[in-house]
């Protein structure tokens, strides 16, 4: 049977649920809030006292990759301690998350029942607030190759897709190459691909303050403005992907480990309560 937004509203206000639980439980009760209020107490889910009030600054990042490599998927779900987000029963959850969010189209994950079951049985099991952060999926078109990173501590994620034309080919070497880079985030972590990728309020922000410390120093107008630019060459060199040098390598760019016809369409870094 259909479930009406106002059965939906109804039943959050009775439990401090969220639409997609609440949905559920309404469809699995036959549109009953009574019985979905039951359902909802006997599977423990309804917020014990205080619970989503408490803070979820602890969690996991959960990256997987189809195995032909051309689409991957990236989640954050956060939780209240680190003992839980360590967890062997925390981390199958994840790896259950992202391999549902993997199944979805490409762009920002949507939360759907089976993500939303998956948190619920390890709340029941915790009874910690654990929450869906967010999530995204890369590749999924013509040409793509996707590669995912995890560093051991399960706190820094990386998902990045590149693009190979002209019968070019790309190394799972290459990939790992370039999730580790924007893993390790040296000298800074990337704002973008290209210099065209870098905001444009982030850019204005670089050359007040370099046009700033150049007229502090009582450097006239000319010369502050030729200084500018050298300092948005630097600035680009440490925040822009290709251009920074390699992690690995301190003599090559990035750009400089791509083949022929290879680019980088984008890449996503997860940081645990970092956004």
């Amino acid at each position: 049977m259909a479930i009406t937004a106002k059965e939906v509203n109804d039943l959050r206000s009775k439990t401090g649920l969220g639409m997609m639980e609440c949905k559920t439980a309404l469809t699995e009760a036959g549109g009953d809030i009574q019985k979905a209020v039951d359902l909802l107490r006997t599977k423990g889910i309804i917020k014990m006292e205080g619970r989503t009030d408490r803070a979820s600054s602890e969690g996991r990042i959960g990256v997987a990759v189809a195995p032909d490599k051309t689409k991957g998927a990236i989640v954050e779900i956060n939780t209240e301690t680190d003992f839980t987000a360590k967890s062997d029963v925390f981390k199958a959850m994840v790896d259950k998350v992202v391999a549902e969010a993997l199944k979805g189209g490409g762009g920002e994950v949507a939360k759907s029942a089976a993500i939303q079951s998956a948190i619920d049985d390890v709340r029941l099991t915790t009874k910690e607030n654990v929450q869906f952060a967010r999530g995204r999926v890369l590749g999924g078109t013509p040409g793509a190759r996707v590669g995912g990173y995890t560093h051991f501590t399960g706190k820094v994620g990386v998902l990045i897709e590149v693009h190979a034309e002209g019968g070019a080919t790309v190394s799972d070497e290459l990939l790992a190459d370039l999730c580790m880079h924007v893993a390790a985030g040296v000298p800074a972590i990337p704002l973008g691909v290209n210099e065209s990728d870098v905001p444009a309020d982030v850019l204005e922000k670089e050359k007040q303050i370099a046009k700033a410390q150049a007229l502090e120093q009582g450097k006239p107008e000319q010369i502050a403005e030729k200084m500018v630019v050298g300092k948005i060459r630097k600035f680009y060199e440490d925040h822009v992907l290709t251009q920074q040098l390699f992690v690995k390598d301190d003599k090559k760019r990035i750009k400089e480990l791509l083949p022929k016809g290879v680019t980088i369409k984008s890449f996503v870094r997860y940081q645990v309560g970092v956004k």
